[in-house]
């Protein structure tokens, strides 16, 4: 593994959740592995799970770890190239890029969309910049477009509490009071589906008309724009918000009632209910839920850690 952008980073699922899962039950076992080895974590936004946990893997595997939030104590940066800096941007990305691989030999780097504009934020142009000129591998701990840390969480968290070896996982927007990306859900949906070719699981999206993902990361999924019949025998649902992707950032009034509960529990195989976090109770989620035997939400957090470890085990095994 050289960076970690997306599945498509990872040749078998199965294989680095395992991985993940030996390291779950054997922490320290590789901590000489990151000895003399430095992480830098450069946030543009905020993080609670992603930071913590990142954090705790890292150590776990005896690196050093230095923290950035560029949002409050870099420079601004710019990213164009040819043009004269003569604006509110101090420092371009070429310089900062290669200083902090100068200092790091990991970097991971959390960004967020601007939700304005579309091309911009599917290009990825940050992200593949600062793999471009920091000259070490980058981690993404999340991105305009994709969050691979929490899918690959989420899959652990799965295989861990399935009750039968393919089980039915649903994607399940619920309602939200602000715009929220796609980063997300198009990250869980390329991750599941990924897992359904191999088969590993069976997924359906459910989402109101006008929700549509991209299809570049939906392809093989069954969608439904019926909540209560995508429920039905769901072993799983994945409780998520986002905002329109063709009318990028858009918000549509939604009448029906999207917001899990355990009435809308009862539909399902007993599925257990996860979320990403922060989740707003009792407008993404009933309280009931997250407060009863169903959810998952923290079990699904203590994961990150293993998902962190073992993509940073492996660039570093990349290393030597």
């Amino acid at each position: 593994m050289k960076n970690f952008f997306s599945v498509a980073d990872v040749k078998n699922l199965k294989a680095i959740v395992d991985e993940a899962l030996t390291l779950k039950a054997n922490p320290f076992g590789n901590e000489d592995l990151g000895k003399h080895k430095t992480i830098g974590l450069v946030f543009l936004n905020p993080s609670l799970r992603t930071r913590l946990s990142t954090q705790k893997a890292a150590m776990n595997l005896g690196m050093q770890v230095i923290v950035m939030n560029m949002d409050k104590d870099g420079w601004a940066l710019e990213t164009r190239d040819g043009v004269i800096m003569n604006g509110t941007t101090v420092e371009h990305i070429r310089e900062a890029a290669a200083v902090m691989g100068e200092y790091c030999d990991i970097l991971g780097l959390r960004s967020f969309p601007s939700l304005k504009d579309k091309e911009a934020d599917y290009t990825e142009d940050l992200f593949n910049k600062f793999v471009k000129f920091a000259g070490v591998p980058v981690v993404s701990l999340e991105s305009a477009t994709r969050h691979p840390l929490q899918s690959l969480t989420d899959l652990i968290t799965i295989t861990e509490h399935k009750k039968k070896d393919k089980p039915k996982v649903v994607l399940a927007w619920a309602p939200h009071v602000k715009a929220l990306p796609q980063a997300v859900p198009n990250s869980f949906a390329e991750w599941m589906c990924k897992a359904q070719e191999e088969g590993l699981v069976d997924f359906t999206i459910a989402h109101p008309m006008g929700y549509e993902l991209s299809e570049e990361f939906t392809d093989g999924a069954s969608i439904s724009n019926n909540l209560d019949e995508a429920l039905a025998d769901a072993d799983f649902v994945y409780v998520k918000n986002w905002s329109s992707f063709r009318e990028y950032g858009a918000v549509y009034p939604v009448f029906e009632d999207w917001m899990m509960n355990n009435e809308k529990l009862k539909l399902t195989n007993d599925a257990k209910v996860m979320h990403c976090l922060p989740v707003r109770r009792d407008l993404e989620l009933s309280s009931e839920i997250l407060d009863g035997p169903n959810s998952l939400v923290i079990k699904e957090a203590g994961n990150r850690v293993w998902a962190a470890q073992v993509v940073l085990k492996r660039l570093l095994e990349g290393l030597k």
